[in-house]
């Protein structure tokens, strides 16, 4: 009997559940080990923020889920993992062993890059913890106008500064939203015509866009690289992810930002037993090799894989497209498509994503007996 251990309750993981609910892997026991017992998606989190979706329509619980697949589930986060031992640490002590290793690990996010931001900042990731800590947000908000700053110029930080001005605009006590886009302004890696859409929204939406960098929060203000000052009540971080930190000793082959390098099979480069996807993984021959798009596609594949190495079949290759589809909600009931070169904006664009991100969610959450 194989010991499969599944580390992460990400997008790819949620579908080997659902997959293994199906069809039980023959010859194998799984284990999934996840700090939080639900599965926030990130697709809806900006939804969930604008005030469009109660938090518990965004989440998959996931020990029906574990259930329904005869997976033990432990609710537990890793601390240490060695590869060459095949076994992963908790937090609490406890040694977990495996013959095959899956990691779709949440996004991390650095606490000290900014200096103050460990002590003065919200954080975007964990979502568990951002969703707990904006309930006290909406709560000062109601009482009195806010100053709140996003940091980050990417589709996080530009979707949240937007979900952020729709709510608290609908409070009527005046809050403010800026958003601290660096000097390449917001949306960088996308082509003019989705930018264009994008800055025209955050004109609507009144927000306050600065092309500078963060270098510093304090109690009370966010310090820009001009030399600035900003006034600001709320400092929300909603910059890049980084790789957890325990890899750095795991043993495991990394790429030059601390992901796992994987291959097509989505098999470390360095050890064929362990698999990676989502947030914790970096593929270096694909076109967008750190994309949670891709991390949901991931889930078919990996799933099939690790059902083919636990009964020692080939391992089929898995390639993701060179071209994605981006859905950005832009805080009311309107999102932006992006596709190649092409964009649109509108009502029919969020309902298309509405419908998608709800479809999403209840996929998995019929197969663990919620509604």
């Amino acid at each position: 009997m194989k010991r499969v251990l599944l580390a992460g309750g990400g997008h790819a993981h949620v579908h080997v559940l659902q997959a293994a609910a199906r069809e039980p892997f023959a010859g194998a026991a799984l284990t999934l080990v996840t700090p939080f017992a639900r599965q926030m998606y990130s697709g809806m989190l900006p939804g969930f923020v604008a005030g469009h979706y109660r938090v518990e329509q965004c989440a998959i619980p996931l020990p029906g889920l574990a259930a329904a697949a005869h997976v033990e589930l432990i609710e537990g986060r890793i601390t240490a993992l060695d590869a060459a031992q095949r076994q992963a640490t908790l937090a609490d002590g406890r040694v977990l062993p495996y013959d095959l290793l899956s990691l779709d690990t949440g996004p991390v996010m650095d606490r000290d890059i900014i200096p103050g931001a460990r002590e003065n900042a919200l954080f975007l990731r964990p979502v568990e913890h951002f969703v707990q800590l904006y309930e006290r947000v909406l709560e000062q908000a109601a009482r009195r106008a806010l100053d709140v700053a996003v940091v980050g110029g990417g589709a996080g930080g530009f979707e949240l500064a937007l979900a952020l001005a729709w709510r608290l605009q609908r409070l009527g006590t005046g809050s403010r939203v800026s958003l601290v886009a660096g000097a390449a302004g917001p949306l960088s890696t996308f082509v003019p015509a989705v930018r264009r859409h994008a800055m025209a929204a955050l004109r609507r939406a009144r927000v306050t866009v600065l092309p500078f960098a963060c270098v510093e929060i304090g109690s009370g203000f966010v310090r820009l690289d001009n030399g600035a000052r900003l006034a600001c009540d709320v400092p929300l971080l909603a910059i890049g992810t980084q790789a957890p930190p325990w890899l750095a000793g795991s043993g495991l082959a990394l790429d030059d930002r601390g992901f796992v390098a994987t291959g097509p099979t989505l098999q470390s480069r360095s050890h064929p037993e362990v698999f990676a996807a989502g947030d914790v993984a970096s593929r270096t021959d694909a076109p967008h090799p750190k994309s949670g798009v891709h991390a949901v596609r991931a889930g078919p594949p990996l799933a099939l894989n690790l059902r083919r190495a636990v009964g020692g079949g080939e391992l089929m290759p898995h390639m993701p497209q060179h071209r994605t589809l981006y859905l950005l909600a832009t805080g009311g009931r309107h999102a932006i498509a992006s596709w190649g070169k092409l964009a649109a904006a509108g009502g029919w664009v969020w309902h298309w994503k509405d419908r998608i991100d709800r479809g999403f969610v209840q996929r998995y959450t019929l197969t663990s007996g919620g509604s």
